[in-house]
């Protein structure tokens, strides 16, 4: 029997009041699930995005509020929903549930967060929970950004199971880094998630590129769902949500504004792409590792 799964990106303008933020985010996931997604994806920082001054103080552990609405309505409609990220309080080192989260001086738990991606499953548990690796400090249009100053580096690849299709977890400027992907799919992922808030003037030149790039080079289905337009004074976010086949095709874009993007993933596509280019079974680590 063919695999398929519909999955949908969620394209949101965020800014610093949560409760409006999360409103918004509840409006589109049931446009999505009304369209058949089984799989919603929003964008990074999907419940906050304000002034750094203000990360700490909307930080929430992972079943804080915000992630407690949308682990709710995955559970109502029994459907898959990826938290692109929210700003998490660091868990305490004797927590159990969160073994995998690294160890952290109370001294730095105390000044910064985690940029976190949580994934529902249908019965509104967390089935994955990813930590951003790779953190943006870079220049962007003259635009000084520092995300070290306020956020912790995740350090573990993250893989999950949804409806039989294996998940790779990453966020927004891990985009840069082909490396990451070229692990996770050769962990088993066949769809690559990258919830996003890429800046308008580097997603202008880079952000179709390097979605379609990591699709083709690892054989996989990419869902992007980014934040879009202002939500600062002279920051500004690209949107552009998208979903890309492994061939690099375009299935789906939010082409402007809020809104989502729906497409149905086929796993016998994925099959054939990497039968006629087995790019991850040609591999040469005996040469290059």
């Amino acid at each position: 029997m063919r695999r398929r799964l519909r999955v949908a990106c969620v394209q949101m303008n965020t800014r610093a009041d949560v409760a409006a933020n999360v409103a918004a985010a509840t409006a589109r996931v049931e446009t999505a699930v009304s369209a058949g997604a089984r799989l919603v994806a929003l964008p990074e920082t999907w419940a906050y995005k304000g002034p750094g001054a203000g990360i700490r103080e909307h930080a929430e552990p992972l079943d804080g509020p915000s992630n407690g609405a949308l682990a709710a309505l995955a559970a109502r409609h029994e459907v898959y929903i990826l938290a692109g990220s929210h700003y998490e309080t660091p868990p305490r080192e004797s927590d159990t549930a969160h073994a995998n989260a690294q160890a952290v001086t109370s001294e730095a738990a105390a000044d910064r967060v985690y940029n976190t991606s949580v994934l529902f499953g249908p019965d509104g548990a967390a089935r994955a929970v990813y930590r951003k690796i790779h953190l943006f400090d870079a220049v962007s249009d003259g635009r000084s950004y520092r995300e070290s100053d306020d956020l912790l580096p995740g350090d573990a690849l993250v893989t999950a199971e949804v409806d039989g299709f294996t998940v790779g977890l990453t966020i927004c400027y891990d985009l840069r880094f082909p490396e990451l992907y070229r692990a996770l799919a050769l962990r088993g992922a066949e769809v690559l998630l990258v919830p996003a808030a890429f800046t308008a003037f580097t997603g202008l030149a880079h952000w179709e590129v390097l979605l379609r790039a990591r699709a083709i080079e690892n054989g996989c289905f990419v869902v992007a769902p980014d934040q879009v337009g202002e939500h600062l004074p002279g920051r500004t976010c690209f949107g552009h949500s998208m979903i890309v086949d492994p061939w690099g095709a375009k299935l789906a874009e939010v082409e402007s504004g809020e809104g989502v993007c729906v497409a149905e993933l086929d796993l016998a596509r994925l099959e054939d792409v990497r039968a006629q280019l087995p790019s991850l079974a040609g591999r040469r680590p005996d040469v290059y590792g």
